[in-house]
């Protein structure tokens, strides 16, 4: 069934449109999207590690709510802004106009119906800006709406406790904890076997970072493989750990949107067209309005 890892009692596509109209209190109901993408994690990992990684934690943590927060998941965005791996075959791409313009419709279908809260939690590190752009246009069509963006490894969690400092501060992409996780979540479609490290070469502009690359890069700028970091000391057992603590914080989280509060703004900013906009500081209205 699509609902995945998320509970099925908490899939709101499972509710007809009657029960959604009838859920109480929707305006602090909230709304869990999960964002990954399809593209490739080097040779021991599926493509859709991202995807799963994003959908599984969101799944595990909902599971972990009371009752007494109302919360729901909707299905996953699979694709992604996933360029720089366009290389690799498998890879499946949106641009990120195009990730954009879904995220907004998608957001806005929610708003339509009564929703005030939405959470996107984000597996791809490719595309964290365009989640961050789309959320706030919706707050300014929006005054009422709360958008989140927030990547799923950014809270806390206990992967430093088998992780080394190097594979920490440089394994990028299909390292040790992507690998991990895809063992407690989806073990058939991981190859140890395949598993190899490669990390970049150290940065030449130690001023910006003493590790990580500072210009831009694509995955194969670092080697035909597409792996950046070292897969090969993954267990399940530390995915399934790291998998417990990132579903407490993400449920924590969850907890504390359901009970925030924001501002409320009821004047109107931009809608689709920026040309739209209102002034509102009063030295600029008073100077307007005498000319």
């Amino acid at each position: 069934m699509i609902h995945g890892y998320c509970p099925a009692a908490r899939f709101l596509p499972y509710l007809s449109w009657t029960a959604i109209a009838d859920l109480p209190d929707r305006a602090n109901t909230v709304i869990v999207l999960p964002t990954g993408t399809i593209e490739q994690h080097g040779p021991h990992l599926p493509c859709s590690v991202d995807t799963v990684i994003a959908s599984g934690v969101a799944g595990h943590a909902l599971a972990k709510l009371p009752s007494t927060i109302a919360a729901y998941g909707i299905p996953p965005i699979n694709y992604g802004k996933s360029e720089e791996h366009l290389n690799f075959p498998g890879t499946l791409t949106l641009s990120g106009e195009t990730l954009r313009h879904t995220l907004l419709e998608v957001i806005e279908s929610v708003y339509r119906a009564g929703f005030r809260k939405i959470l996107m939690i984000n597996g791809h590190g490719g595309q964290p800006q365009v989640l961050q752009m789309a959320a706030r246009e919706m707050r300014l069509r929006h005054g009422d709406i709360i958008v989140i963006a927030h990547d799923v490894f950014n809270v806390p969690n206990n992967q430093m406790t088998f992780l080394t400092e190097k594979e920490h501060t440089l394994g990028m992409h299909a390292g040790q904890s992507e690998t991990a996780l895809m063992l407690a979540l989806s073990p058939e479609h991981v190859r140890m076997d395949y598993a190899v490290a490669n990390y970049p070469p150290p940065s030449p502009c130690p001023t910006l970072s003493k590790e990580r690359p500072v210009a831009a890069w694509v995955s194969y700028d670092f080697g035909p493989t597409g792996v950046i970091g070292d897969p090969c000391p993954a267990t399940r057992e530390q995915g399934e750990s790291l998998l417990a603590s990132l579903a407490t914080s993400w449920a924590q989280a969850i907890t504390e949107i359901h009970a925030m509060q924001w501002i409320t703004r009821e004047v109107p900013t931009w809608g689709n067209h920026h040309w739209h906009g209102y002034i509102t500081h009063p030295s600029i209205v008073s100077d307007t309005a005498s000319e």
